[in-house]
C-alpha cells in the first residue's frame, strides 16, 4: 500500500513549452492545433471536456461531457435540456469548460455565453447518435432521483418497443452552443514556471493575448 501523503504527491512537467511567438494569433486556431496533437497522439478520450454552470442560487457545479463540433460560433455539446445543468444554463448562461490532456500536460479553459442550437443542428446529431443512445435520451430523465437501476432499464425497454428503430428526437433532448469570449492555455513546465496564455475578446471583436504568471 502506497503510504506517500497526499501532500507530497508532485509531478515534474517536462513535455514541452508554450512560447509566445508559435502560438496563434486567434484562440480557435490555438484550439485546433492542440486538440489535432491530443488526437494524433492518444490521448485518452481527447474530446472529454468539464462543464461548470451556476444557478440562481449561484452555487456552482461541474460535470463531464463530450464535445461535438467545433467552429468561429463556438463549441457544441448535447444533452437533455431538463438536467440540473440545463436548468442553471437557463437560469445563467454564462459557462465555463475545460479540457485536461494529462498525456501532453496540458490544459485548455474557455468561458463564454451559451445559447440552445439550432432544431436542425439537434435533429442531424441525434440522428447519427447509436440506436441505444436515442433509445436511451427517451428513457433517461436526466438528474432526477428514481429507486433503483431497474427503472431506467423498464424504461429503455418501453421506449425501445415504442419506436422500435426510429425514435425521434425528444423535445427535452439537444445541443448547447458556448460562445466563448476568454480562453486560456496552459502548459506545464518544471519548477512549476508553467505557461499560461490567454485570449481576450474585445468590444471590436479582436482578441487580446496575454501571458499569466504561473
Amino acid at each position: 500500500m502506497n503510504k506517500t501523503p497526499i501532500a507530497d504527491l508532485r509531478k515534474s512537467y517536462e513535455l514541452d513549452s508554450l512560447d509566445d511567438h508559435e502560438v496563434a494569433s486567434e484562440p480557435l486556431r490555438q484550439f485546433e492545433t492542440w486538440f489535432s496533437e491530443a488526437l494524433t497522439k492518444g490521448v485518452n478520450e481527447p474530446n472529454a471536456m468539464t462543464v461548470a454552470t451556476v444557478g440562481a442560487n449561484g452555487r456552482p457545479s461541474t460535470r463531464p461531457v463530450l464535445i461535438k463540433g467545433y467552429d468561429e460560433r463556438g463549441l457544441v455539446w448535447y444533452t437533455n435540456y431538463n438536467s440540473r445543468k440545463g436548468h442553471e444554463l437557463a437560469e445563467n448562461a454564462h459557462a465555463a469548460l475545460q479540457f485536461h490532456w494529462v498525456e501532453l500536460e496540458r490544459v485548455v479553459r474557455i468561458e463564454g455565453v451559451v445559447e440552445k442550437t439550432s432544431d436542425a443542428e439537434s435533429d442531424d446529431y441525434f440522428a447519427r447518435r447509436p440506436l441505444a443512445h436515442r433509445i436511451g435520451a427517451w428513457a433517461s430523465n436526466q438528474s432526477e432521483v428514481i429507486p433503483n437501476r431497474g427503472v431506467i432499464v423498464a424504461h429503455a425497454a418501453e421506449f425501445g418497443l415504442k419506436f422500435g428503430l426510429k425514435p425521434p428526437r425528444p423535445p427535452h433532448w439537444g445541443g448547447y452552443r458556448l460562445k466563448p469570449d476568454y480562453w486560456e492555455f496552459w502548459q506545464g513546465r518544471s519548477s512549476r514556471l508553467h505557461d499560461r496564455i490567454t485570449y481576450t475578446l474585445q468590444a471590436d471583436g479582436c482578441w487580446q493575448r496575454a501571458r499569466l504568471s504561473p
